[in-house]
């Protein structure tokens, strides 16, 4: 596979992989980890935006499930998001790269507000840019607020760093005949609802012609391998 030309991506991590192998969470050893994963990619010369989830914390729709009021648990939902983006932002710069932590939900006192502008100028600084609090709206995930930085900031791809190697035809962590894809196009990901990301992310990451790479942040090493054009991945990405 030819390695791809990037110049800026966004990373969306879910907030479970912070956990590590605890069962809540976030795990100092883990962060500390994905953080020189992150270094390793940044010391390549790519410009580099995060999201993280907050799923480890606190999942809004799974308060709702249980009978909050959704936008209620959703805000909650958007504040765990912050305390992880804050975790990545103290691992990284431990590991010698600044870092930049931007909330859709102002809170001055920890974070600066999203500024685009501002943040395109973190990047030409060489900053790595965290943006978290989601859209800053409840009923959207954090994989719709990774889809509108992404295409806010003009990013190059998506890279969505799971705990599963890629896209599946299943479930494969229950069906083991589940049949992983090298590519697929948005318009499958969305017909047969493959659980990619929510339906509003795919969707604009295909009108503004983002590919969207999935792979496993687990494996050690495995996001530098991906940039490379190497390793276990699934494309989404316009049809032919």
């Amino acid at each position: 596979m030819t390695a791809p030309s990037y110049k800026r991506i966004l990373l969306k991590l879910s907030g479970e992989v912070l956990m590590g192998s605890q069962p809540f969470g976030i795990d100092p050893e883990f962060v500390a980890e994905m953080a020189q994963e992150v270094k390793a990619a940044k010391e390549t010369g790519l410009e580099i935006c995060l999201v993280i989830g907050g799923g480890n914390i606190f999942r809004g729709m799974a308060g709702a499930a249980k009978g909050m009021d959704r936008a209620q648990a959703d805000y909650m939902g958007m504040l765990a998001t912050v305390m992880n983006a804050l975790a990545m932002q103290n691992a990284l710069e431990q590991a010698g790269v600044p870092t930049r932590v931007q909330s859709a939900i102002e809170m001055d006192k920890v974070c600066e507000p999203v500024i685009r502008r501002r943040a395109e100028r973190h990047l030409e600084k060489g900053r790595v840019v965290i943006f978290a609090a989601g859209v800053g709206a409840p009923y959207f995930t954090t994989d719709s607020g990774a889809a509108l930085r992404a295409a806010e900031m003009k990013c190059d791809a998506l890279f969505k760093g799971t705990s599963v190697d890629g896209v599946y035809d299943a479930d494969p962590k229950t069906n083991p005949a589940a049949i992983r894809y090298d590519t697929v196009d948005y318009d499958t990901v969305l017909a047969d609802n493959l659980k990619v990301m929510d339906a509003s992310a795919v969707a604009l990451c295909r009108d503004n012609s983002i590919p969207i790479i999935v792979f496993s942040i687990r494996e050690k090493g495995n996001l530098a391998r991906v940039l490379r054009g190497e390793g276990t991945q699934t494309i989404v990405q316009k049809g032919a």
